[in-house]
């Protein structure tokens, strides 16, 4: 979620960006190259007002001395033109041209250049001819370096266009100008990226932290810890409010199965002396029986020592429920070759043999009161089904994130849809009912394993039989 909270953020930061920088960049190009026809137009008018009229008005006088006066004079200027723009080409590196409308050359600089023909040169050419100014010219930027710049300005004498000053200027320092302008435009939205990148980590990290904080909490309550709650902190406002009333829901939650688990734990531990009063008084009333009456007074002591056994579980359960154990490394190993010396005489009487594999060493985090009473739980259940003869086998396996301990016997085993059951408060298989039992023993265990942070899980095994899993975390936190 950070992730794609993040790109989105960065995605629109750099449209924004993108938006601003465009045009921007843009309009620097546009008044750079503006600045240049500016200054190329004001060289233009310049050189307009050096140019001698073209027909000499001394002819008009009447006078030979005058006209021949006006004619040198005129000769005059248009060498000291000339000179200015051959002057002005070596200085600046631009083409430049002064043209009658004709297009016969009077003044150019290099010398042999001519009135261009196509392109926008001509285009220019023909406005000034045509009385106006060049005016937008093709915009240069930096990726077009075989562009001249064409600027012309007419030459206007008593109203009417008598020759066009017509300049072509290189537009590589144009195209510098413009490049560089671009690059510290480019800085400047670099740095701002950078500061929108790390505004939008600390945004990111500000409206998550309670998300984060809170997705902790719920997977602790949904793997049975249930004290765990979203400690108060910043964010949005509506975060703050949504963890509260998730504080407000698990304290509910919470009530509501301490007082069941209160509620059962009380009931199966009130029965119980009602019970052995009751089982007192049917031993006592068999003393008093006549002959011949044995075996109902044996079913009824059995059912009498069953709902005992059903109630001492329903404590045992209300009491696993009831545990906040901390869990603590465990050699599992060491625990697992601990239980089976205590279930072996069990074993024995049954005809079962009991076996082991594993690594020497197995270290995870378990409350080894809690996972022993766990593994018992899933002994006492293998040894009732194996036949005599069948092994029972307990597996200890290292894994990436997890110490897994299975047990393996040779029983009925079960079908899928009863794999789906098993572990069920009070479920047992209908093909079993004549086993002892109450069909809350995995039900003890499964509880014990998630009041630590682990696990059971069933499997079938091939050919007959059932692999039920106890797993551990390897660390905490895991």
């Amino acid at each position: 979620m950070r992730t794609r909270l993040l790109g989105i953020l960065l995605s629109l930061m750099a449209c924004v960006l993108a938006a601003l920088g465009l045009p921007l960049g843009a309009a620097v190009a546009a008044a750079e190259q503006s600045r240049v026809v500016v200054d190329r137009l004001d060289d233009a008018a310049r050189f307009a007002q050096d140019l001698p009229d073209p027909a000499p008005a001394a002819a008009a006088a009447g006078t030979p001395q005058t006209a021949t006066a006006q004619a040198t004079g005129d000769t005059s200027r248009r060498h000291a033109l000339r000179a200015e723009v051959a002057r002005y080409h070596e200085l600046y590196g631009a083409r430049i041209g002064l043209f009658a409308r004709d297009g016969s050359a009077i003044a150019i600089a290099p010398a042999d250049w001519q009135a261009p023909t196509t392109g926008w040169g001509a285009q220019a050419f023909q406005e000034a001819l045509d009385g106006r100014r060049s005016h937008n010219p093709p915009q240069v930027w930096p990726w077009t370096p075989d562009r001249t710049l064409a600027v012309a300005a007419p030459v206007v004498r008593d109203g009417d266009v008598v020759a066009v000053v017509l300049t072509e200027s290189p537009t590589g320092p144009l195209r510098s100008r413009v490049l560089n302008r671009w690059l510290f435009i480019g800085a400047g939205e670099a740095a701002a990226m950078i500061v929108a990148v790390l505004l939008a980590i600390r945004l990111t990290e500000w409206v998550l932290r309670p998300v984060r904080t809170l997705d902790r909490a719920t997977h602790d309550i949904a793997t049975g810890r249930m004290n765990a709650r979203v400690a108060p902190g910043g964010g949005p406002p509506e975060l703050q409010r949504l963890a509260g009333s998730f504080n407000e829901m698990a304290d509910h939650v919470v009530l509501a199965l301490d007082q069941q688990k209160a509620f059962v734990a009380d009931a199966s531990h009130q029965l119980r002396n009602p019970l052995a009063a009751l089982l007192l008084r049917v031993e006592l009333l068999g003393l008093e029986l006549p002959d011949g009456h044995e075996e109902e007074l044996g079913g009824v002591r059995e059912e009498g020592v069953r709902l005992a056994r059903v109630l001492d579980d329903l404590l045992g359960l209300a009491t696993a429920e009831h545990a906040r154990p901390e869990p603590e490394p465990t050699d599992l190993t060491a625990l697992v070759l601990a239980r089976m010396d205590a279930w072996r005489p069990v074993a024995d009487r049954r005809g079962v043999e009991l076996v082991w594999d594993g690594p020497p060493l197995a270290l995870g985090m378990a409350d080894p009161i809690g996972f022993g009473s766990a593994l018992d739980a899933v002994l006492d259940n293998a040894l009732k089904f194996s036949p005599r003869g069948a092994p029972v086998r307990l597996l200890v396996a290292v894994r990436r994130r997890e110490v897994a301990v299975t047990v393996y016997d040779a029983g009925p085993g079960l079908t899928e849809e009863e794999l789906a059951r098993v572990g069920d408060r009070f479920w047992r298989s209908p093909r079993h009912q004549n086993v002892d039992g109450s069909g809350l023993g995995l039900s003890i265990a499964r509880t014990l394993l998630l009041a630590g942070g682990g696990g059971l899980s069933f499997a079938p095994v091939e050919p007959a039989g059932l692999a039920v899993t106890l797993a551990v975390p390897r660390r905490s936190g895991d």
